[in-house]
């Protein structure tokens, strides 16, 4: 019985504490200092007065001791600063955030703090979760074993998923990471998919739910949204927000694919963040809270006790540069990468996916080894024929020099057939599989991939 009873106690205690304000003592960049108020990182401090106007959340980033020993609080307005001033009354809820989870949310499109952007319902009656949780225990996650169709014959063969896995499609801007985004989500096989797009464009927000996802997509999906106008920490928040709510898909024993781009775009919220709170920059003037931002964050997801989330994050590379300190750290933390090239999208190759590059580090437990044996056939052509191409071109390369350049020669049209698949297409992993079964008997009669 006390149990049953507890949630009411807690709300019952909580409203029968004192009232305690606090006053604004000062606006700077992003953040905003309060004095004569005790509050807790992670929790909400509403600035305003609601008697006389509109009230704005803030949450409490940064604590420290103002003048006297009396503590203060750094706060970060969860909406932009225009209005704020030193002075304003401010209040502390007492309580970390929540958003709302659950199947309410399916087919809906939410803002970073769980509120409807689609004109639907309000999502009061939804059950709501905290929006910062610890990830599973390590020794108790299950493992990645069993295969996730994505719905793209270069990815469900080359570049096998498996429920559970996190993998990053790392590109620089404008080379296709977002349209595969979208082949994925109308295409997995997975039980729900949640998408954050963090930092869009406001233009692309509706192209993309209606043109790329599309009602059959966005019926089984939520979409969060934070687009590039908004204050960074609703950015950051964003991200958090569908991770919470893949979570609760997760506990409910589904295996849901959550989606996210840009991590990014993540990292530069978080950024602006650190900066505005004091923070030393460092690595390319990304503050360390950064790096610790990204293993907290992508480690949420994965597998569970009971269900799954399988991560998809996109990671924009600056001036397609590979190493530079984002794509290294989420390349260093995630199960997988799928490299897009810029020369396979100005040559009309869609999707842009480099074979040759990208790895998924559960391959080998979510393949059979035939499948191993007819993906290895494939990629030794592909990289035969790289190494040679050069040579091809300017006409100097001897025909019979190399049995898999020979094929590869010969069957590249049948290669490039397989590997480029229309914006709307949609191929099952088991035909994809029969596909490139056919297409590496036709290299092996070529005497390649031996």
């Amino acid at each position: 019985m006390r149990e049953v009873l507890r949630p009411q106690l807690e709300r019952a205690t909580t409203a029968a504490r004192p009232l305690v304000r606090g006053r604004v003592s000062g606006v700077v960049g992003l953040s905003v200092d309060v004095a004569g108020l005790e509050a807790a990182v992670g929790e909400t401090v509403l600035l305003g007065d609601p008697a006389t106007g509109p009230v704005t959340p803030a949450e409490v980033v940064a604590v420290d001791a103002g003048p006297g020993g009396a503590p203060r609080l750094r706060c970060l307005p969860l909406g932009h600063a225009a209005g704020l001033a030193a002075g304003l009354p401010a209040t502390a809820t007492r309580r970390a955030p929540t958003v709302p989870v659950g199947t309410a949310l399916l087919g809906r499109v939410v803002d970073a703090l769980g509120n409807p952007l689609d004109g639907g319902e309000p999502l009061h009656a939804a059950p709501r979760a905290p929006l910062h949780s610890a990830p599973p225990p390590a020794m108790a996650r299950a493992r990645v074993d069993a295969p996730l169709g994505l719905g793209v014959r270069a990815l469900d063969t080359l570049v096998p998923a498996g429920r559970g896995q996190r993998f990053g499609i790392f590109a620089g801007s404008g080379v296709g990471k977002s349209s595969l985004l979208s082949m994925i989500a109308r295409g997995t096989a997975a039980d729900v998919s949640v998408l954050a797009l963090v930092g869009e464009r406001g233009r692309e927000v509706r192209e993309f739910l209606e043109d790329d996802l599309g009602p059959e997509g966005l019926a089984r999906s939520v979409v969060v949204v934070a687009t590039s106008d908004e204050a960074p920490a609703l950015r950051l928040r964003a991200a958090v927000t569908a991770t919470a709510v893949a979570e609760s898909f997760r506990d409910l024993g589904a295996d849901c694919v959550l989606m996210m781009d840009s991590l990014t775009r993540v990292a530069m919220a978080q950024r602006e963040v650190g900066l505005s709170v004091g923070e030393p920059p460092a690595t390319r003037g990304y503050p360390p809270s950064v790096f610790a931002l990204l293993p907290r964050l992508l480690e949420r997801a994965g597998p569970g006790v009971t269900g799954s989330i399988t991560g998809i994050y996109t990671v924009l590379v600056d001036g397609d540069d590979h190493n530079e300190p984002i794509a290294d750290a989420a390349r260093s933390i995630l199960d997988g990468h799928v490299v897009l090239d810029r020369r396979l999208a100005t040559a009309g190759h869609f999707p842009t996916i480099d074979v040759l590059e990208s790895v998924s580090r559960v391959a080998g437990r979510v393949t059979t080894r035939e499948q191993r044996a007819l993906a290895t056939t494939l990629r030794r052509v592909l990289a035969a024929h790289r190494d040679a191409k050069e040579l091809i071109d300017v006409g100097a390369y001897a025909p019979g020099a190399n049995p898999d350049v020979d094929a590869a020669v010969v069957a590249m049209p049948a290669i490039n057939a397989f590997l480029r698949q229309d914006l709307d297409e949609t191929t099952p992993a088991e035909r994809a599989w029969d596909d490139l079964a056919q297409l590496a008997a036709q290299l092996t009669r070529s005497g390649g991939g031996r």
